[in-house]
């Protein structure tokens, strides 16, 4: 997982340097693209399905799957960018969920 973050940093510096808006615009702007990217998971669940029928059979299972990994990656460099302890956050996160769904 540390290769996976090293990934996610460099992505972090690399949208900072190119960024044009302010910090707090960013962490803004970042946040809000989970939204887009989740929208793109929907379309494409949709494209699936074919449940658009002017758009008919559009997308496959592996579209989903890629959409869905955009979603992730978009929700680490969001994190990144809001806290310098995203690798901490993100591991006490997920213990925390994975103890609460053995006490259920």
């Amino acid at each position: 997982m540390d290769a996976d973050w090293n990934t996610i940093d460099r992505l972090v510096e690399w949208l900072d340097e190119e960024s044009s808006v302010t910090p707090d615009m960013d962490r803004v702007l970042r946040v809000l693209k989970i939204v887009e990217e989740a929208g793109e998971v929907a379309e494409a669940v949709h494209g699936v399905t074919g449940a658009n029928p002017r758009k008919g059979r559009s997308h496959t299972w592996d579209d989903v799957q890629n959409e869905l990994c955009d979603v992730i990656f978009t929700g680490m460099v969001a994190l990144a960018t809001i806290t310098p302890d995203a690798r901490k956050v993100f591991a006490q996160r997920l213990q925390y969920v994975a103890e609460r769904s053995l006490t259920t």
